[in-house]
């Protein structure tokens, strides 16, 4: 199999506790040992990396699992076969997960999980597209997920489903009351009392959705209102909470396979 060409794609994507956003796909390269002061996770989509960690020898796997390397430990990076390798990474800041897990990690870079592996797919996927408050969820999940595992796996506290619902309830009618300043979900869950990921998972349990779709819609709804009352589209995106344009007619097609313009034009 022939090797792929070098490609390199890196970005701060602005979203708070993520430093950088790298995509690379390399046919032959070995990066020479250095560190970073940020949490490195990464999944391959292709090929086989070997690299050492503070001396200790490990590989990532296309497909397999999720590798996580700690700030300030020296580890490099190279191809285990002449086709190369292709990976997603996404840096996060030291103060996402505690310092405590730093010495698990370098025991046990590589974490078997498919589910937290589709979450840093998600993640990476959501960063991509510039969508701010699903990554925002996404990154909530994959930094519980890395505690829990790092962390021994903790046997989960006995879930008390009134109040669950109360805390979704409660979440909902705080993001009703303006949506178009609706707090990011670290924020809500500080303000509720709880852990951003145990948010998620209550407000999804009861709505079907979690909180960062649950807002997009009721973004949309102002949305809709505002251009039926003949207000201009580009107007309409920042007034009600979209980062720009794009991002304001992606989500409104994704809704209702139009265009704002188009829709607006519809009610003459």
């Amino acid at each position: 199999m022939p090797a792929s060409p070098d490609r390199v794609r890196a970005w701060d994507p602005g979203v708070a506790g993520i430093r950088e956003v790298l995509h690379a796909s390399w046919a032959d390269h070995s990066y020479p040992a250095h560190t970073h002061d940020a949490w490195t996770l990464l999944i391959v989509d292709d090929g086989f990396i070997g690299y050492d960690v503070d001396r200790h020898r490990d590989r990532a796997d296309a497909g397999v699992g999720v590798t996580l390397l700690p700030p300030h430990v020296t580890h490099d990076g190279h191809p285990l076969t002449s086709s190369g390798f292709r990976k997603r990474v996404v840096y996060l800041e030291e103060c996402v997960l505690p310092e405590s897990l730093i010495g698990p990690c370098v025991d046990a870079p590589l974490v078997l999980d498919s589910t937290l592996r589709q979450s840093v797919s998600q993640l990476d996927t959501a960063l991509s597209a510039g969508e701010r408050l699903a990554a925002e969820s996404h990154l909530a999940l994959v930094s519980h997920g890395l505690r829990w595992h790092l962390g021994g796996r903790p046997a989960p506290a006995r879930v008390d489903a009134s109040r669950r619902a109360w805390i979704a309830r409660r979440a909902r009618d705080i993001l009703d009351a303006d949506p178009v300043e609706a707090p990011p979900v670290e924020q809500l869950a500080t303000r509720l009392g709880v852990s951003a990921a145990y948010l998620i998972r209550a407000f999804t349990r009861e709505f079907a959705i979690p909180p960062h779709r649950y807002v997009t819609g009721r973004r949309l709804d102002l949305a809709r209102r505002r251009l039926l009352e003949g207000e201009p589209a580009a107007a309409v995106a920042v007034a009600t909470g979209f980062y720009d344009q794009a991002h304001f007619h992606r989500h409104f097609r994704r809704l209702l396979r139009t265009t704002p313009g188009s829709y607006q034009a519809s009610a003459a």
